[in-house]
């Protein structure tokens, strides 16, 4: 039998992840990304559970290791910078969890798959035509290839997706909140814990990473219409108008978001769909599943990467019955993400004082909250 081929869109977390494995089985692949090089920023992200063992098989648990922020703590505080309550986050583990860079995870992923697969960044798909035997890729500045399959694990606002199911309109779900993240430059700072403060349906946080502290602003509000997330401008009026009044590190944070060349804004949102794939075409993360701001992103990604590659070397020429295990196997672990957003909302931004103040006595008075907030740490979406 021939080499099979496969395309993979988005060299984030997954992409590089579903290369080295789907190489590793004796597939020619290609990994195109629109952005010109690997991300190199980003929130903190986790890697645990099923990732763990995926990460060990691929040597880079060291070097994640090494990246991680060390983060201990999750502290709130008041308008003054007076802290009221604090949940331990270290003591709240269970079993080795990592929680580094976002752009350091992808960066550490990409260096392990780059020799074995073939990376085209600065580019990005523009339409598919599939047939019973392949697929027909027409790209922005490459000539048109054909491969065997193509998988998007290119994020929220995905390309494969729309390309192969349709607009995001009818498989993207506004979860009543946006967020956003900007570098605050500098080395790293003494803490180790997020600081966070919160308004009533606002939350604005400092967190602490390797390179340098992290701004973190979150905020309830409906479906802003127009709403574009390449729109820089749309999105700096949108920060300002939400965070307006704001107290504690606020106005100095909202000024730093200002002046950013690098600022992080979207709607936390989710994807929904009855099926991940559409004949020789299929999802993998957030393309297919995104659990959104508060669920475990980056260790779904990396679990689904390694279940999808298996599947496909395990049913030579019969990529739609490896598309309908992966899926069946790796629902089972992304469902349950999916119906916690309105508990992580409610602890990290309540939408009255009232709710904000029973949000600090129960982290004060009730342990168990370490444990749901140790899974519930903000993320990109």
């Amino acid at each position: 039998m021939s080499e099979r081929s496969a395309l993979i869109s988005g060299a984030g977390v997954g992409g590089p992840v579903l290369a080295y494995w789907l190489a590793r089985h004796g597939f020619r692949v290609t990994v195109v990304e629109r952005a010109g090089a690997p991300r190199s920023s980003g929130n903190p992200v986790d890697v645990r559970g099923p990732a763990m063992d995926v990460v060990t098989r691929m040597g880079v648990l060291p070097r994640l290791r090494r990246a991680a922020t060390g983060n201990t703590g999750l502290a709130f505080v008041d308008a003054a910078g007076r802290r009221v309550a604090r949940v331990d986050l270290a003591a709240a583990r269970r079993g080795e969890e990592i929680e580094l860079p976002r752009g350091d995870l992808a960066a550490i992923l990409y260096e392990a798959a780059r020799e074995h697969a073939e990376f085209v960044f600065d580019d990005s798909m523009t339409a598919l035509a599939q047939d019973g035997h392949g697929v027909e890729v027409t790209f922005e500045r490459a000539a048109p290839r054909r491969f065997d399959l193509v998988v998007g694990a290119d994020g929220l606002h995905s390309v494969t997706r729309r390309l192969a199911f349709g607009q995001e309109s009818g498989l993207v779900r506004h979860m009543g909140l946006y967020v956003a993240t900007t570098p605050l430059g500098g080395g790293p700072g003494a803490g180790r814990d997020v600081v966070m403060h919160n308004a009533p349906g606002r939350a604005v946080a400092v967190c602490p990473t390797p390179a340098g502290d992290l701004a973190f602003f979150l905020y309830r509000a409906p479906a802003e219409p127009g709403f574009d997330h390449r729109d820089a401008g749309q999105h700096q009026r949108m920060l300002a108008a939400a965070f307006a009044g704001v107290g504690w590190r606020a106005p100095e944070l909202l000024e730093r978001a200002r002046a950013a060349g690098d600022l992080y804004f979207d709607s936390v949102s989710q994807v929904r769909m009855p099926r991940w794939w559409a004949g020789r075409v299929a999802l993998l993360g957030d393309a297919a599943s995104c659990v959104s701001l508060f669920g475990d992103g980056s260790t779904l990604a990396v679990a689904g990467a390694y279940t999808l590659a298996r599947e496909l070397a395990a049913t030579p020429g019969d990529p739609q019955a490896a598309f309908r295990r992966y899926e069946s196997a790796h629902r089972r672990l992304v469902d349950p993400k999916q119906a916690g957003v309105a508990t992580a909302a409610a602890l990290l931004a309540p939408a009255t004082r009232a709710g904000i103040a029973a949000r600090n006595l129960a982290a004060r008075a009730w342990p168990l909250v370490s444990a749901a907030a140790t899974r519930l740490r903000p993320r990109p979406a």
